[in-house]
């Protein structure tokens, strides 16, 4: 033991007067200070977190996007529709817009899709052949009508007179008609968001192909003197080629969908579709001039055969562009193709004014090289051509593919 007055002894530390009542104790000062310090270094360790998550910045601005898809590729076609390409993704830390699709989805799950609670994982979605039997059929039905139309107008030839006969072609005209409506509004042809004014300018495309002909003629040799005679073979022709367009366009969207999953960059993507949509036409153009020439074994060369295939590819270009929700761009070529045919009989009819013969300078060469039949390829085919250069650039980006496949 120690004495007090032992130099060895710890002092004790002064005893401080109870505090008054009403009056809170003095807080302890080293405690107080080292607790201060504790927290003066933990501060900016946690406080230093650095610049903020770009994913998740991103998320925000698009999570209803990100909540409504079923598969990171749809993502991935929504943010390059907003602008985002591989090029500008580095700010967000990846290397592609894929790689920054798959984290977006991994990071909301969508909600559409899930299995129920408890219940057995959703099976994934496999060809619906029920469906593709549907389309199948109703593109068959135009063709059937119009070739129903021509036999019955052949089996009718010196029996029926005008009149029952001009009857007969109306009512074929509407079956066609409401048979191609029937098939534009479901499967591969099928535009989401309408097609705009392309049926008031298919009408006009159509017509010219059967009674242009017929109507230049006339008008070129100082007509139109009555009524002309009308070439159906290519609208026939051109019904029965709406199945193999339907076919066409279902496996180039199937082509293009595993193309989407198969590529890591949208650069990859585009490389690869452009020769899937070669592929489409030029398999369209080996099913039409088949139908062309059943339709009329005498409809040989020149101007009228091509013509009715430029025509055909046009319409396949247009509607193919419309089911991938662009019908604008289609429409804008259909009307040029009216617009040329509707100038070149105007033209001529102008030119018999007097000082204005030149005016028709132009058509009187397109028919002496190639017939009058020149004028509507011409018209039909360099539309196609621009039509078909566009598609190429447009169907290549992945945002005209978030539709779903037929």
């Amino acid at each position: 033991m120690t004495r007090p007055d032992d130099p060895a002894a710890p002092t004790a530390a002064p005893e401080r007067p109870a505090p008054a009542p009403g009056q809170s104790a003095p807080a302890p000062e080293r405690p107080a200070e080292i607790a201060a310090r504790a927290t003066a270094r933990r501060t900016p360790a946690g406080g230093r977190r650095g610049p903020a998550d770009p994913v998740k910045s991103l998320l925000h601005r698009h999570r209803d996007l990100c909540e409504r898809a079923v598969d990171p590729l749809e993502i991935a076609a929504g943010l390059e529709a907003h602008g985002l390409t591989d090029r500008t993704v580095a700010r967000y830390r990846h290397r592609d817009v894929f790689a920054l699709a798959e984290e977006l989805y991994a990071r909301v799950p969508p909600r559409v899709h899930r299995p129920a609670p408890g219940g057995p994982p959703a099976a994934p979605p496999g060809p619906d052949t029920g469906a593709r039997a549907a389309w199948t059929v109703l593109a068959l039905l135009p063709g059937a009508a119009c070739l129903a139309t021509a036999g019955a107008l052949r089996a009718t030839e010196g029996v029926l007179g005008d009149g029952a006969r001009s009857l007969v072609t109306v009512v074929g005209a509407l079956l066609a008609c409401l048979a191609l409506r029937a098939c534009l509004g479901r499967g591969p042809l099928h535009a989401p968001g309408g097609a705009g004014r392309a049926g008031l300018c298919g009408c006009w495309l159509l017509s010219y192909a059967v009674y242009g002909e017929g109507l230049l003629d006339q008008v070129m040799t100082g007509g139109p003197d009555g009524p002309w005679s009308g070439t159906p073979a290519p609208l026939l022709g051109l019904a029965a080629a709406v199945a193999p367009a339907a076919w066409c366009a279902h496996l180039f969207t199937v082509r293009a969908h595993r193309e989407l999953v198969g590529s890591r960059t949208l650069e990859e993507f585009g490389t690869g579709v452009r020769p899937l949509l070669l592929a489409a036409v030029a398999l369209f153009l080996g099913a039409l001039l088949p139908l062309l020439h059943l339709a009329d074994p005498g409809l040989g060369g020149g101007g009228t055969t091509v013509a009715a295939v430029a025509l055909g590819v046009l319409f396949f270009v247009a509607r193919l562009l419309a089911a991938h929700g662009l019908p604008e761009p289609g429409t804008v070529a259909l009307a040029a193709a009216c617009a040329v045919e509707a100038a070149a009989p105007a033209l001529v009819l102008s030119a018999r004014l007097p000082g204005l013969e030149p005016l028709a300078r132009p058509v009187n060469a397109l028919v002496s090289a190639g017939g009058t039949g020149a004028v509507a390829a011409v018209a039909c085919g360099g539309a196609a051509l621009g039509l078909l250069l566009y598609a190429s650039l447009a169907l290549s980006r992945a945002s005209a593919h978030t539709r779903a496949r037929s």
